[in-house]
C-alpha cells in the first residue's frame, strides 16, 4: 500500500459553516496543521487552500477545498494532478452519518455513502480507490432531516465527542503515513476507553 502523502478534508468555506457537521473534515485537517505550527494559504490553481506538514517524519500536503463540498473533486483531482500522486497516496477525511459522534473509521475504497464530496471526487476520478476517514456526526433518524442536520451545529456533548474521534484518528496517522494503514485501522477501530 502506498504511503500517504495528501490528507484532503472535505467541507464548506465560509465562516457560516464553520462548526457545522458536514466540515468535520475540515477541523480534522485544521487540527493536524495547528498541532504542526503550519497555516493554510489560498492557491487559486487547486481551487483551495494548503499547507505542508511532516507527519512521522514525511512531507505531507493538506488541502481544504474552497469549491464547496458538492464540487470537492475538482480540487481533489487538481491537487493529484500538480503534485503526481496516485489518488491511493490520497485520504479524504469526512462526515459520516452512519457512525455516531466520537467515532472515526479508516477505509479504503467502496462507495461514497450518499456523501456528495467522496461522489464528485470518484466521479471525477472514474473510481473510489482512495483512502477515507469516515468521521461520525450520528444521523438525524429520519432521511428528510439530514441536510439541516449535516449543515446544523453539534450539541456541545457531540462536538466533544466529534473532537475526540479526530484527536484519536491523528493518534494513528503515523502508521498510515508511513504505509501501514492495516495497523493503524486496527489501532483506531478496536480503541476503547
Amino acid at each position: 500500500m502506498a504511503d500517504l502523502r495528501l490528507i484532503v478534508g472535505l467541507g464548506n468555506p465560509g465562516p457560516e459553516h464553520a462548526r457545522t457537521r458536514h466540515n468535520a473534515g475540515f477541523r480534522f485537517v485544521d487540527e493536524l496543521a495547528s498541532r504542526a505550527g503550519a497555516s493554510f494559504r489560498v492557491d487559486g490553481k487547486l481551487f483551495g487552500e494548503t499547507a505542508k506538514i511532516e507527519i512521522a517524519g514525511q512531507p505531507v500536503w493538506l488541502l481544504k477545498p474552497s469549491t464547496f463540498m458538492n464540487l470537492s473533486g475538482k480540487s481533489v483531482a487538481a491537487a493529484l494532478r500538480f503534485w503526481k500522486f496516485e489518488p491511493e497516496q490520497a485520504l479524504l477525511a469526512h462526515d459520516e452519518l452512519d457512525l455516531p459522534p466520537g467515532t472515526a473509521r479508516l477505509k479504503f475504497d467502496g462507495g461514497h455513502g450518499g456523501q456528495n464530496g467522496l461522489r464528485d471526487t470518484m466521479r471525477l476520478l472514474g473510481h473510489g480507490r482512495f483512502h477515507r476517514l469516515r468521521i461520525g456526526i450520528g444521523h438525524p433518524g429520519s432521511k428528510d432531516k439530514v441536510t439541516p442536520w449535516v449543515l446544523g451545529r453539534p450539541s456541545p456533548d457531540d462536538a466533544i465527542l466529534i473532537d475526540r474521534a479526530i484527536d484519536e484518528a491523528i493518534d494513528v496517522l503515523p502508521l498510515a503515513v508511513a504505509g501501514n494503514f492495516m495497523d493503524a485501522m486496527t489501532r483506531l477501530h478496536t480503541r476503547r476507553d
